[in-house]
């Protein structure tokens, strides 16, 4: 007698479609991701010129910041830490006491920040962060004086006319 085999069902799955589904699945979460893209320090840069013209500046309205390469802050060629270097330009912006070897009003005055090809980074942001946080007080610190409100809360035009006031010149 022949002996018949019972067939059993194969417990294989399909996998042929599982590719297509990864597949799909993948193109799915790519299209689908928003990617922050890094935005940088916002600053405008003059136009490049293939012929500096440079116009002379009155040295009494112009803040010389250095970061050398020891990263090393330099103001005015003397040495000072990082956390006076606000103050400091807030005082120079205003010039409350009138001294002669500063702007007389905060639309004169010019920070010029200058560092070495072998300053570290994080050393140039902070010292950034510092003469822009030194502006943010001084719009505010206007804003409360002029308004009596934030100057966040200012609309467009009313910080646009602080800022022309105390116009951010770094």
């Amino acid at each position: 007698m022949l002996s018949r085999k019972k067939r059993r069902p194969d417990n294989e799955v399909n996998a042929g479609s599982m590719a297509d589904i990864a597949f799909l699945l993948l193109i799915f979460f790519l299209v689908a991701t928003v990617i922050d893209e890094d935005k940088g320090i916002r600053v405008a840069l003059p136009p490049w010129t293939p012929d500096p013209i440079a116009q002379p500046l009155n040295k009494d309205n112009v803040l010389s910041v250095k970061v050398n390469a020891s990263n090393l802050l330099l103001v005015e060629g003397e040495l000072l830490q990082v956390q006076q270097l606000r103050d400091l330009t807030k005082d120079f912006i205003l010039n409350p006491n009138k001294e002669d070897n500063k702007p007389d009003k905060p639309t004169k005055a010019v920070v010029s920040l200058q560092n070495d090809r072998g300053t570290h980074y994080d050393t140039y942001i902070e010292v950034y962060n510092e003469l822009k946080a030194a502006y943010n007080e001084l719009w505010e610190d206007r804003a409360q004086e002029q308004y009596g409100i934030a100057y966040a809360k200012l609309t467009k035009p009313l910080q646009k006319a602080i800022r022309n006031q105390i116009p951010l010149v770094i």
